[in-house]
């Protein structure tokens, strides 16, 4: 096909092709969202996409408070933490995940080397991990986001079972398995 108009040719201006770690490496993790430019197919004003590589022992420094978006949270390969009151959650196996809603607070920990895969939604403006919290958002078309919104200090999470996610597709109850101080 030699018409790089038709949709299905390899250089149509509505496809991208990429690799996730080089692409992530750009933009601190971020695939996918509004902070693309406008008319990259890559930018979204619905959604966010995030592969994020984390080596052993990295943490979130600092907990986020009042998520105003959805998050999906897919591990790839590794062992990852998630921390939310009163719980954490091991991704342990490929696959494993863990979707939390509007206004739940969260941390999360490496606890292997690393690789998981991050959807929010709705993509907003004005999140950025290295914003003080007084200062406005100042983001520029192509800036990525933070990781997450609303930095507050570090909260070290009191010491409980974390939770894997569940064998089989919906369930709501969890394994449990040893403490997993921080």
């Amino acid at each position: 096909m030699s018409d790089p108009t038709h949709p299905t040719h390899p250089t149509h201006p509505t496809v991208y092709t990429g690799k996730a770690g080089p692409d992530a490496a750009v933009d601190r993790g971020w695939l996918l969202g509004h902070f693309k430019e406008p008319g990259d197919p890559r930018h979204s004003e619905d959604v966010e996409i995030k592969w994020g590589v984390h080596p052993k022992g990295e943490e979130r420094a600092s907990w986020v408070r009042g998520e105003s978006r959805t998050a999906l949270q897919v591990l790839i390969s590794g062992r990852f933490r998630l921390e939310f009151p009163g719980r954490s959650v091991v991704l342990a196996e490929q696959g494993d995940y863990v979707v939390w809603g509007r206004g739940v607070d969260h941390s999360w920990y490496a606890e292997e080397d690393a690789v998981v895969l991050t959807v929010r939604w709705p993509s907003l403006p004005g999140y950025r991990a290295d914003e003080e919290p007084d200062e406005e958002p100042d983001e520029e078309p192509g800036e990525e986001p933070s990781e997450d919104p609303a930095e507050t200090p570090a909260e070290t999470p009191a010491e409980k079972p974390a939770e894997t996610p569940a064998e089989g597709t919906g369930d709501q109850s969890a394994r449990t398995s040893a403490p997993n101080p921080v």
